[in-house]
Formats: C-alpha cells, structure tokens, sequence
C-alpha cells in the first residue's frame, strides 16, 4: 500500500463508485476543470488554453420551476444581459417612433408592437451566441462536457448526465463558476406555482399582458421599463428601497421617469398571497407596510425579481470543508480566489463580496487562469467597477455613492459637483428631461481626487465607460475641468460641471 500512495495512487469511495484519483503515469487528467459554462468560467477555460493548459468545462443547466431551460453561455447570454439589452432596444425603438413624427417622419397608420416577433428574434440570437460558444471551446481545443458537476475532493470532480450516467476528472486545479439563479419567495402561497422569474420572462413565446413585477432590483427595474416601453400595463411592487446599493439620489430620478412615463409604482407594499381565478388571470393580495391595509388587483403574470440565490447547495463543499457563507450560500473567497481548500477556487457570482456583474467574472476569470499557468501574478482589482442600469432613462455609475463617501469620509470631507441638462436629441421631440442628471462625487480636499461618477440620460453605459478609466487612473476634479468635450453630446456635460451641492446654486445647465 505504500508503494502504491508513493507512486501516486489514492483510491476513495463515493457512493458505489470507485476511482483512481490519479492514473498510472501520476498525473491527473486535466489542468485545469472549470464547473459553470457561463461568461466567466468560459472566459477562464479558454484563457487556460491558450496559456496551455489542459482544460474541460462542465456546464449544466437545471430547467426553471417552470421548465425553462436554455444552452451554452450561462445567465448573461440566456436570460440576463443579452437579451434584457436586445428588449430594452426594442423599447427604445418605441420611443424613437414618436420622436421620429417631430422630427418630419411621417408615420402612417396606427404603430403597435408584436411580442412573439421581437421574442423570436432575440431567442434565435440567442441560440447563435450558444452555438458560437461551443465552436469557440473546440477551437481552443476546450473539452465541453454537458455535465452536472460535483466536487469529490481538492482534485476530482463527478460529473452526471442528464440520464444520470457519471464520469469522474481528475485536475490538477478545479475552478467553480455556477453563477446564480432568481430566488421565489417561498414563503408566499402561489408564489412559485403562479409566477415567474427572469429564468422565464426572456423566453416567453407570447405577451407577459399585464404584469405585476415585484421587487426593486435592476433587474425588476429593467424588465417593467421595457415591458412598458413595449406597451404592456406594467406595476412595479416594492417592499423597501429602489436600487438598494446603488446611489439613492439617482435611484429616485430612475423611478420617478419611470412613474412619468407610464411604469406605476406600489411603495412600501409586501406581497401575500397569488391565486390563479376561474377566469386564468392572477388575483394578487398585498399589504401596505405603513398603513396596514390589504389590496387586491389582478394581472395576466406576476415577475419575481427578488434577488439571487448562489448556484452551491449541489457541488459538494460542505463535504469538503469549502467555506460558505451561511447567510448568503456564497463562497468565501480570498484575493486571489482561492477557496479554503487547497486548488480549489471560486469566482464570479458565487463569490462573496463579489459584484454580480458579467465583466468582473470575465477579467477574473482570465487572471486566475493566468496565475493558475504560471503565466502571472496580477490579482483582479474590484474597486470602481463601472455598471449601468437599462432602464428607460438609463443610470450609468463608476465608484462611490454619494451615501457611501460621505460614510467614509464625513459630509465635510466630501464635495460634490452636479448638473441638470438636456440632451439636445430630446429638444426637437419636446422629450421631459427633468431627470437627466450628472453628479461627480469628490475629495474636498487636496486635488479632489473623484471617487463616484453617476450620470441618468441616453447611452449612460457608452458614456459612464470612458470616464470609468478616468476613475480607475486616479482621476481628479481639475482632471475633469482640463478636458476638452464633445460637442455636442451628453458626455460634454460631464466635463463641465462646476456648480457644488454645498453652494446651493441652481445646477440646470442653460446654455453652452
């Protein structure tokens, strides 16, 4: 037997399963094993790759409750990012139709939106960015393996099929990248069997009709901006706060366009109960949290966008001895990713602390597979990661809230600059711009060095990801003044505020 530990072998149980964890030559199978096909474990595996490295990624995914399922490319490419961008466009689109009659087009008849078009449009691009994924893992020469994955120990993973036939890995390093899934709060009757989340919203073969969607995520936010922008009766149900983390002030100017353009908002309100009528429609009881009174509406389907749950209870960790978070079911990560146990790493949105963004689990991604070659020892710097929110006036932010500068460093540590402006697109359509706004949180003192960028308009994301680099440099207030803007663009307005909250000066830019 020692003989046998010595040149390499450890035999485990698992189950009725027996297994080698290392084959005859003493090396294992794989480099590197990466669980979760989404953007950033496909990011890791295909960076490893290139590096050399031998690589597999196991990807599965679970239908919905309400058998939803979809393809390669996880949460962003399938039910997240690419096509809320895709139907938040075609809300745009809308829009641009009534500008379009005040700028001399001449549109005839009367203009109505088909959900089934548009859903088999974004569902069929859908489809081709899931081929394409697979074509890319071959060509990187990537083993794609639609497996369920499991951790056995530091070095092994168990996969299963969807016939429940297991293979078992062996890697050297074993990367999990499981990313989330919506939550259903349970505790609410009907709410599971009744509702549905954004696993299902995206792939929805006919009209959501009117619909109540509860919470004030951005997700929730994104979906009822263009599920209204599509011309569906939309209500937005929260229980607390809109757009907890991010800066409330611009929180509110995101919900009151919303409310001024159609969207209705339900404040303070808690869900009760969600029965289905003899009629099929959605009967929803709800409280007031304030005055304790009980309300009643009915919908044609009920979105739950309550926050995410951690892809973890399935892989094995507590038999490990994989930390986790008890509260959250995230995975306690340190700043290289690493997991409580030797070779075994975690990142994206698994990890705790960590955004629950696609381009932060992509550059993480790539820099563990860097490290875990060899190749280099840069660490993913989670500071002033830039994001934006796709509502209908789009919020795009880069750094600190003012909440939390202020938090920090104390309100007199802190100024900030501000502007109301108009984008010159909205003047000729006699678009309300009473929301379009500009905050630039800063140092009060020495060079004023910015630590928060937040900006409400048209294209925030193209707009906030320039001055995200800024940001990122260590960019300053006399930084800002310095720089030559582009007339004329909403972004110009960035590099010309000069009127502080403290001042108490009127901040509507009037002119150029």
């Amino acid at each position: 037997m020692a003989a046998l530990r010595k040149a390499g072998f450890l035999w485990r149980r698992t189950g009725s399963l027996k297994f080698c964890r290392r084959n005859l030559t003493g090396t294992y199978d794989y480099d590197l094993v990466v669980i979760g096909g989404g953007s950033g474990g496909l990011a890791c595996s295909k960076e490893a790759a290139q590096l050399g490295q031998k690589v597999a990624v196991l990807d599965y995914v679970e239908p919905s409750v309400k058998g939803t399922k979809w393809g390669l490319g996880g949460t962003c490419v399938n039910v997240g990012c690419i096509p809320k961008k895709l139907m938040h466009q075609a809300a745009l689109l809308g829009t641009a139709l009534q500008d379009a009659r005040k700028y001399g087009w001449k549109i005839s008849g009367e203009v109505s939106h088909d959900w089934c078009q548009m859903a088999e449009s974004v569902q069929n691009h859908v489809r081709s960015l899931n081929w394409g994924h697979r074509v890319q893992l071959q060509d990187k020469k990537v083993k794609y393996l639609n497996l369920k994955g499991r951790l056995v120990d530091e070095h092994t993973v168990k996969g299963q099929s969807r016939t429940g036939k297991e293979t078992v890995l062996t890697a050297k390093n074993v990367v999990i990248a499981t990313g989330g899934r919506p939550k259903y709060p349970a505790h609410v009757p009907g709410a599971v069997e009744h509702g549905i989340t954004s696993d299902d919203l995206f792939w929805l073969k006919q009209s959501p009709g009117k619909t109540l969607v509860v919470g004030a995520s951005y997700v929730a936010l994104e979906c009822a901006g263009f599920l209204t922008g599509l011309g569906l009766d939309t209500t937005v149900m929260v229980c607390s706060v809109a757009l907890r983390g991010f800066d409330q002030q611009m929180s509110g100017l995101v919900t009151d366009y919303m409310e001024s353009h159609g969207t209705e908002f339900v404040w303070k309100c808690v869900p009760e109960r969600v029965e289905r009528l003899t009629s099929g429609v959605l009967r929803v009881t709800w409280t007031d949290s304030q005055t304790g009174r009980e309300h009643k509406d009915t919908y044609d389907s009920v979105l739950w966008a309550v926050g995410r749950a951690p892809e973890t209870t399935a892989l094995g960790l507590d038999q490990l001895g994989v930390k986790v978070n008890q509260e959250t079911g995230k995975i306690i990560v340190g700043a290289d990713e690493s997991t409580s146990v030797p070779n075994i790493y975690a990142f994206g949105d698994i990890g705790e602390s960590r955004p629950e963004l696609t381009p932060t689990a992509i550059k993480a991604g790539k820099l563990l597979a860097r490290r875990l070659a060899g190749q280099s020892q840069q660490l993913m710097d989670y500071d002033n990661v830039p994001t934006t929110v796709f509502t209908p006036l789009e919020y795009g932010c880069v750094g600190l809230s003012e909440e939390e500068a202020e938090r920090r460093l104390g309100k007199d540590g802190v100024e900030v600059y501000h502007a109301f402006y108009r984008p010159l697109e909205f003047t000729v359509a006699e678009r309300d711009a009473s929301q379009c706004y500009i905050k630039v949180v800063c140092e009060r003192g020495g060079d004023q060095k910015i630590l928060g960028l937040h900006f409400t308009g048209p294209n925030a994301g193209e707009v906030t990801q320039g001055f995200a680099m800024a940001v990122q440099c260590g960019g300053t207030y006399p930084h800002l003044l310095q720089t030559v803007g582009i007339h004329p663009t909403c972004a110009e307005e960035v590099v010309k505020v000069n009127i502080t909250k403290r001042s108490g000066l009127e901040p509507t830019v009037t002119g150029c």
